[in-house]
């Protein structure tokens, strides 16, 4: 029986939509629900309870002096001895990343685990990572199974929203102060959910924005979406958008949306993200 400690959220989502279990988590992930009785394994350096300017702030320092944000348990992982640790190298700002990883003992366990790095960049990537996933753990088919079902579901999503005439621009926000734009696979989303991606590029990283060019586009809907943050933490933070002097120029419908648990977290509920998606580009019954 594997022994699987996973350090990112969307993996250890992974791992139980492929049939397993893990024997330790990140202090991020949160489900499905049972994982949370499961020793945490990270911990966040910086304080995560901050305004979304003070995280920034935090998070640029830390960078600027070659600082991690994250610490790895050396002592939990040396009790969990897991045969496999789960991580990525797509943002060392979202979650334990491969450097934090190498920085640990992990390379010095008796158990010797083998470290599996994702990078999900886009909606591809996120089927790679699952076939990643179940490669390393011996269960290939079950791979194969799981994303050629949630690549199904996703099409008949897709299929009936794009059957509807409207065609909404959309504006998807990934931080609030600073305005930073969703890219990776958000692009991709938005233009399934039959609408019109006005930022970001499928594949590539989330870039910041100004106020100017968000008003300059005047999309038809504005999804906020910080990256870490559930609903009620995002409605929260929402005064970021609306009390801003150029908040009134805007003619979009907007909506806050738990960013942590479906569309920064690129795992099997990419799924429910599409449907949530579809959900506030086309309110009205087809």
């Amino acid at each position: 029986m594997p022994r699987i400690v996973s350090l990112i959220s969307s993996a250890t989502e992974i791992v139980y939509a492929l049939g397993e279990s893990v024997v330790g988590r990140s202090h991020e992930c949160d489900y499905p629900p049972q994982v949370l009785s499961l020793p945490s394994c990270t911990r966040p350096r910086i304080p995560v309870n901050g305004s979304s300017l003070e995280i920034d702030t935090l998070v640029k320092l830390a960078a600027a002096e070659a600082i991690s944000i994250y610490e790895v348990f050396d002592d939990v992982l040396e009790q969990l001895q897991p045969t496999h640790i789960l991580t990525q190298t797509q943002c060392e700002v979202c979650a334990v990343s491969l450097k934090d990883v190498e920085r640990s003992v992990a390379s010095r366990l008796a158990s010797h685990p083998q470290i599996v790095s994702l990078q999900p960049n886009s909606l591809a990537d996120i089927w790679e990572d699952i076939r990643r996933v179940a490669g390393a753990l011996g269960i290939v088919e079950k791979g194969e199974e799981t994303v050629a079902a949630l690549q199904t579901r996703m099409a008949a999503i897709s299929a009936r929203a794009k059957a509807r005439p409207e065609r909404p621009t959309v504006a998807c926000i990934e931080w609030l102060s600073p305005l930073m734009a969703a890219g990776n696979w958000m692009p991709e989303l938005v233009e399934m959910a039959g609408g019109v991606n006005l930022f970001g590029e499928a594949g590539k990283h989330s870039p910041w924005m100004t106020w100017e060019d968000l008003v300059r586009a005047d999309p038809d809907v504005i999804v906020a979406m910080p990256c870490g943050f559930d609903l009620e933490r995002t409605q929260d933070e929402m005064y970021w958008l609306t009390e801003h002097p150029d908040f009134p120029h805007l003619r979009a419908r907007v909506h806050p949306v738990d960013g942590n648990s479906y569309f920064n977290r690129p795992g099997p509920r990419v799924v429910e993200s599409l449907e949530i998606l579809v959900s506030l580009l086309h309110p009205d019954p087809a």
